[in-house]
């Protein structure tokens, strides 16, 4: 009689492991995504959904300060994502596009320097928007007051040459106003403009608001009214040349986030 139960036994466990051989295999198929995870393979996108890659964004020299903060944010919101900015004059990154620079992105400090580009880049969007004041040493030690002031052969005034946009945001306020001025030297880019003022090199410059507040320890920043005023516009587009396309269009698009806009006012840059 045991002997019986015992072959009886012996069979229902054979039986029971046939059957759950071919549920085991369907289970292991169901998906590749769970093969790859266990594999432990990286997904190719970030919590936000943005495609990983390292990402180079040719940015104007103004926004230098704000976008290695915002970069920072970003990278931290999209892990596995690198930005490196490459800062400089909008006309000099006008021509490393035409010039074929490796590059994903770029960001201007005027429009009409990025729509002379428009075979090389996808559609821009204005993520922000500046303003002049003028720039003149701490505690305005040549009591400086206004643009007409500027005109003062004593004075020593530097400007970004006309080929730069806050050169071009200069010339054209100064004209409205029927003003002369004589630069001592014609910078190029705004960095440079601030930096003569910062070492005394100059009286005063003109410069975006966003620049003079960058340091505060060293200049002053005269305000200029609205009515007397340009409003420089930044518009920021993706490189057709990008290798890295979707991503590069996902940091554009985060630019005009809550949070993208959030550091950029917090710089002083208005609201596009």
């Amino acid at each position: 009689m045991s002997l019986l139960i015992t072959r009886r036994r012996a069979a229902a466990a054979v039986l029971t492991t046939a059957l759950l051989v071919p549920l085991a295999a369907c289970g292991n198929d169901d998906s590749g995504t769970d093969k790859d995870t266990a594999a432990g393979a990286e997904p190719s996108g970030s919590a936000s959904g943005a495609p990983k890659a390292d990402l180079t964004v040719l940015a104007a020299a103004s926004l230098t300060d704000v976008f290695k903060e915002a970069g920072a944010a970003y990278e931290k919101e999209n892990p596995g994502t690198k930005v490196t900015f490459s800062f400089a004059g909008s006309q000099e990154l006008a021509a490393q596009v035409k010039q074929g620079a490796p590059a994903d992105a770029l960001v201007t400090a005027d429009t009409k320097t990025m729509d002379g580009l428009t075979g090389e880049t996808g559609t821009p969007t204005v993520i922000a928007k500046n303003r002049l004041v003028i720039a003149v040493g701490e505690g305005n030690p040549e009591k400086v007051e206004n643009l007409k002031d500027l005109s003062d052969t004593k004075l020593k005034v530097v400007l970004a040459a006309p080929e730069v946009p806050v050169g071009r945001y200069s010339k054209q306020i100064l004209d409205a106003q029927k003003i002369e001025v004589k630069p001592v030297s014609q910078e190029p880019n705004v960095r440079a403009v601030l930096s003569k003022v910062e070492l005394g090199e100059a009286d005063a410059g003109l410069v975006y608001k966003t620049d003079a507040e960058t340091a505060t320890d060293k200049v002053d920043a005269i305000d200029i009214p609205d009515a007397e005023n340009a409003v420089a516009s930044y518009p920021a587009a993706t490189l057709k040349a990008s290798k890295h396309s979707e991503a590069a269009a996902a940091f554009v698009a985060w630019l005009s986030t809550p949070a993208a806009q959030k550091i950029l006012q917090g710089a002083g840059f208005q609201q596009p």
